[in-house]
């Protein structure tokens, strides 16, 4: 009976071909989300919330002042450590690897700037130390193979001189490097020259696979810093500036057809801490999306009112309007949060009159805090900002108070919203930004926004501006829930028949 058996296997043969050929088809050509895991960091050495106000006011007078193709491209996957808190770490960093051979580096993740940059040996003023747990490196382009220092008669330094970002004066020549310096209103900054070297990093392909990549970008080499920047308390290696200019990792890595022009954060708000950030877009239900204003160096957003308990505070809007001395701005780099000047007083007002008398305000420090044994969700009321398309982001007491110590069997709460004295601009930093989903979507300028558990995995696409999404599940590399049964059914039939045909 070997020829029914023959005809039989072939047939087999024939119906494997067309069942995966389908299913491999269909995974193909779908663009599934990818999942990702946070990555915890552990809490380290407190801060005091007045260095904290000095050194975010600081960022807030610098901004008044102042490749080679990969044959993939995909989702680029980046490590989180740091918390939000104040009291232990203050700041979110992840780690990057430069050179050849490679180096980690550690640097802040910073929406506020532009450009990423590390210390470079020799580095006068760089800590050699951290509070943070951290070791530190120092990068020298000498003992890279790959480095290369950029001069000022390259295009890209000529790029950087449009906007600031580098400095060439013009009685230098062409083979002068091109330096840049970054100065803080209280003396902090930093200064050196753009190299070009090898970046390498985790791409999470269409075919949800993880491949170790490298792309050549430009990057600063610190080799000075002062203020703050020398201090060992919570010293990193540099900052990783996710800004829209054009020598920005996002923009030229999207230049070099390595990821798109999009990157997600979802940064956890325990103290634990850690989170997640990719070069992608978190694709999740609930994301509202608001406008970027255009033409302007950082991330700002059309703030429309601020509720406090559900009543709009009474504000003129023309508290809120962009212009070069006002506006709302989404700062990773900033660890608390500021109100324009003529914003914060009403505010403060309101949250005061909404708190029953079961908790008992006091002020400290110039800071509205109060004493109470509840739970905050029971005592304090909810924040709701309004922008401009409707797009609202709501805040628990969470994303404004700061828990600042016990009494007793009582928790002392301050409001960690500070007033942007005399000044205009308001600055959503960490505070804000915790435990929340934000996507930067750069190719159609909309930045968008949604609570979520950031310790969860999320799904995540390989381009901008789709919108449909899928649920939310702790899925894996595997693809999505639709693709996994499809293969599992085609397996169980394929079982089916040789047991089947063995057995005749």
């Amino acid at each position: 009976m070997t020829p029914p058996r023959a005809v039989s296997a072939a047939f087999l043969a024939f119906l494997i071909v067309i069942l995966f050929s389908d299913t491999a088809a269909e995974i193909a050509g779908e663009d599934f989300p990818t999942t990702l895991r946070l990555e915890r960091a552990i809490p380290r050495r407190g801060v005091e919330i007045e260095h904290l106000k000095a050194r975010d006011l600081a960022r807030d007078l610098s901004r008044r002042k102042n490749g080679r193709r990969l044959s993939v491209a995909g989702v680029v996957d980046f490590p989180v450590d740091g918390s939000a808190n104040p009291f232990t770490v203050g700041l979110y960093f992840t780690r990057v690897k430069l050179g050849n051979p490679a180096k980690e580096f550690y640097v802040q993740i910073d929406t506020g700037s532009d450009i990423l940059w590390v210390a470079c040996s020799p580095c006068a003023g760089c800590p050699t130390s951290s509070g943070l747990n951290i070791r530190m490196e120092f990068f020298d382009p000498e003992k890279s193979s790959t480095a290369s220092k950029i001069t000022c008669g390259d295009d890209r330094c000529t790029s950087a001189l449009q906007t600031g970002e580098s400095i060439c004066t013009t009685s230098e020549s062409s083979s002068s490097l091109c330096d840049y310096t970054f100065q803080y209103g209280d003396g902090s900054g930093t200064s050196g020259y753009y190299v070009s070297d090898m970046l390498y990093f985790d791409t999470i392909t269409g075919d949800e696979q993880a491949v170790n990549s490298s792309a050549t970008i430009v990057f600063g080499c610190s080799n000075t810093q002062s203020g703050d920047l020398t201090k060992a308390d919570r010293a990193v290696d540099g900052i990783f500036g996710f800004g829209q200019h054009d020598l920005s990792v996002v923009s030229q890595l999207s230049s070099l057809g390595v990821s798109p022009k999009v990157f997600s954060h979802c940064l956890k708000g325990s103290d634990n801490g850690g989170g997640i950030l990719v070069l992608g877009e978190i694709a999740e239900p609930g994301i509202v999306y608001t406008p970027l204003v255009p033409s302007q160096p950082h991330y700002n957003l059309n703030l429309e009112s601020i509720a406090v308990n559900g009543q709009t505070l009474a504000i003129d809007s023309s508290v809120f309007a962009t212009s070069t001395t006002q506006g709302t701005i989404i700062d990773s780099g900033t660890t608390l949060a500021y109100l324009a000047d003529q914003a914060y007083d009403p505010f403060v007002n309101a949250i005061v009159s909404s708190v029953p008398k079961s908790a008992s305000p006091f002020v400290s420090k110039g800071n509205q805090c109060f004493v109470t044994s509840d739970s905050a969700d029971s005592v304090f009321p909810s924040v709701t900002l309004t922008f401009m398309g409707g797009a609202v982001m709501l805040l628990k007491p969470e994303g404004y108070l700061l828990q600042q110590g016990n009494v007793d069997n009582a928790i002392i709460w301050c409001i960690g919203w500070q007033k942007n004295q005399g000044q205009g601009i308001s600055i959503l930093g960490d505070l804000v930004l915790k435990d929340k989903v934000f996507v930067y979507d750069l190719a159609n300028q909309r930045i968008g926004w949604s609570d979520y558990d950031c310790s969860s995995s999320v799904n995540v696409t390989m381009s901008s501006g789709k919108n449909e999404y899928l649920n939310a599940g702790q899925l894996d590399v595997s693809g999505s829930s639709h693709t996994a049964s499809r293969f599992i059914f085609v397996l169980v039939h394929i079982v089916y028949i040789l047991t089947f045909l063995l057995h005749r």
